[in-house]
């Protein structure tokens, strides 16, 4: 897996309603922030995935910002931890690949295409001097 210096940011403070817990809710992103870190070491990857306290997605949990030095930055919204770790997995794969972290319609996987928030251009390169 090309990874160069992507990483991939998890909100663990998007809260889920769900009826059948005691607390009224969950926290998804805590789950998903394990099972990525545990899918990229079984393959023998060293992405990081970083926590991060709010990526003021609230209404789409669970949400992750893939980024890198020089490239675009994707944010996905309303992934779940059974169904998209591989889908994120591969598309980081297909982020880190690229000139540019554009990353092709055709590459990118369900959950992205319908789950894409955001599209942020990276920040130009400031010249010292």
């Amino acid at each position: 897996m090309p990874e160069g210096n992507v990483t991939i940011f998890v909100c663990v403070a998007c809260r889920r309603t769900r009826a059948d817990l005691p607390e009224g809710y969950d926290q998804p992103g805590l789950s998903f922030a394990e099972a990525l870190r545990e899918r990229i070491a079984r393959d023998g990857g060293t992405l990081p995935v970083e926590p991060v306290d709010c990526l003021a997605v609230c209404n789409r949990p669970c949400t992750v910002a893939l980024a890198a030095d020089g490239k675009w930055t994707y944010l996905i919204g309303d992934l779940d931890t059974d169904a998209h770790i591989d889908e994120v997995v591969g598309a980081a794969a297909s982020f880190a690949a690229s000139t540019n972290g554009i990353v092709p319609w055709k590459e990118r996987p369900a959950s992205f295409r319908k789950g894409v928030v955001a599209r942020v251009p990276p920040l130009p390169v400031r010249q010292q001097g």
